[in-house]
């Protein structure tokens, strides 16, 4: 159940702008002047909601390693298709230069004229693949055709290799690219005679076919392989930033007041002096915290004395006959140093708490003696608000309910429970503190529950902070009560739950049940 506050809101100025403003150009100098001095410290929140949020690691990485790889694919394909149309124009170009050779043999010099006789065989073998992709052309030593094909186009004069050497070049013929083998003949030469020539030449269709055939089965795989190849880097990086994962796991899985370093000999030597800075951070945040515990405990046990001695010195006065007015101002007086005592005492109890949350030794506990003992404390200022405080116990009270903890913390825990439920019943209420056993769970309830006014659900989450009080309520409380309880029931790896205590139906009237979750011991489970 929560503790009411009174909230006391102070308006705040509007900010003038810099034009109205007396100063404003002194006041832009220093914050600039202080930007300068420090240009690593954080930039303002304007400033950082303005800036793009930088990408992930993974995706930059994922962008940096595919996009080469999706980069050299066309022109790998590029290559490709050029070495296979140069390994395919090989074995062409051989068999032309044969044929070429062939044709040359086949020409002998008759009465000084050279004649081209082909055998049939010949003839079949340069006309074997396809009548109209191979074509030949003899030309005699005046330019004369002997054989072949008349339309061929003739290389240049200066492009004539010597006699017995074959030279290759592209050319057109009807129109179509083909292919020219062309060498010499040296006869015995008379005036303005010239070596013979001799061309063979084909269609390219066979040598695009051989080149597509290659690319084909080239190319082809490697739509499989790159698909699979995108699957392994991802694979890969996410194998890779593991460690960074459960990195974050661990850190997001930790409890609020879980400040123990990082193991950094686990984390990858790329991560590892990040996680060192890390654990630095932590160990600097746990000094300031244990340095602002000690702050508080220490300010609150040097409070003690002087507020009793303050309450007791104004009960005292109460005693004396005095007039009306200084008579208010000593109950005042004595009041509101009974109100700072006990928000003393629970600051003092929230310091133990607190402390006492790592590196405790438990011993088993009884929470049934726990709670008896809490509620016979609590009977008198019960009674003196005419309340009905009871307690109910498991059906069994000969068997105790052990659960490993600290007895003085568990009972300080419940004594806050019956104070809040005590402050926020109204006069006549009903308030009972019952332990219920669980053995199949391995779990002991602890329960308080009320007939006082409740408290809402949107509030549920937010009456367990410090110092927070729902607005609109009256009442005394400090707004530490359910503070210390959850810092006692996370102390003991326990569960904190408030819920509706429904005790009359129409109408519809629900107090508070207050419900702390402990596991029992493994011997009593």
């Amino acid at each position: 159940m929560a503790e009411p506050a009174h909230a006391a809101h102070a308006a705040r100025p509007a900010k003038a702008s810099g034009a109205d403003t007396p100063g404003a150009d002194a006041l832009d100098d220093e914050a600039r002047d202080a930007r300068y001095a420090n240009p690593f410290a954080p930039p303002d929140e304007t400033e950082a909601a303005a800036d793009a949020r930088p990408r992930s690691l993974f995706g930059e990485i994922l962008d940096w390693m595919l996009a080469p790889l999706l980069l050299l694919w066309p022109m790998s394909i590029a290559v490709t298709y050029l070495v296979a149309k140069s390994i395919a124009n090989g074995p062409f170009d051989r068999a032309l230069e044969t044929d070429a050779y062939v044709l040359a043999r086949q020409i002998h010099p008759v009465n000084g004229v050279a004649e081209l006789s082909l055998a049939d065989s010949t003839r079949d073998f340069l006309r074997a693949d396809n009548i109209d992709s191979v074509f030949y052309q003899v030309l005699g030593t005046r330019g004369e055709l002997i054989g072949g094909d008349r339309d061929m186009p003739l290389p240049h004069d200066e492009d004539r290799p010597p006699p017995g050497l074959v030279e290759f070049r592209d050319d057109t013929l009807h129109g179509i690219d083909i292919r020219v083998a062309y060498t010499t003949v040296e006869l015995p030469r008379t005036a303005g005679a010239q070596p013979v020539l001799v061309q063979v030449a084909e269609t390219l269709d066979k040598r695009r076919q051989l080149a597509n055939d290659i690319i084909k089965g080239v190319i082809l795989p490697q739509f499989v392989i790159l698909p699979l190849a995108i699957l392994l880097v991802w694979f890969g990086l996410s194998r890779g930033l593991a460690p960074l994962h459960a990195l974050q796991t661990n850190i997001r899985t930790r409890r609020p007041d879980d400040l123990s370093p990082l193991e950094a000999r686990r984390a990858p030597p790329e991560i590892e002096p990040l996680v060192t800075s890390f654990n630095d951070l932590l160990t600097r945040l746990e000094q300031n915290m244990e340095l602002q515990k000690r702050f508080i405990a220490d300010a609150a046990h040097q409070m003690k004395t002087p507020l009793a001695g303050l309450r007791t010195q104004a009960e005292l006065a109460l005693r004396q006959d005095v007039s009306p007015e200084v008579h208010r101002s000593l109950e005042q007086i004595a009041t509101s140093s009974e109100h700072a005592a006990r928000l003393v005492t629970q600051l003092l109890a929230l310091a133990r708490a607190e402390n006492r949350l790592s590196g405790q030794i438990f011993t088993p506990v009884d929470v049934t003696e726990v709670a008896r003992h809490a509620v016979r404390d609590w009977v008198q200022p019960a009674l003196a608000k005419q309340m009905d405080l009871g307690y109910e116990g498991p059906d069994d009270d000969d068997v105790p309910v052990e659960v490993d903890g600290h007895p003085v913390m568990l009972r300080e825990m419940l004594s806050n429970l019956i104070d809040n439920a005590i402050r926020y019943t109204p006069a006549g209420g009903r308030i009972t503190v019952r332990v219920r056993p669980e053995p199949a769970a391995g779990v002991a309830h602890l329960e308080v529950e009320d007939t006082g006014i409740g408290i809402p659900a949107a509030e549920r989450e937010r009456v367990i902070e410090r110092f927070y009080r729902i607005l609109g309520r009256d009442g005394d409380g400090s707004g530490l009560g359910l503070a210390i309880v959850r810092e006692i029931a996370t102390m003991h790896g326990g569960t904190l739950t408030i819920d509706d205590n429904v005790y009359q139906q129409s109408p519809r009237l629900a107090g508070t049940l207050v419900r702390i979750t402990l596991r029992l011991r493994a011997d009593r489970a």
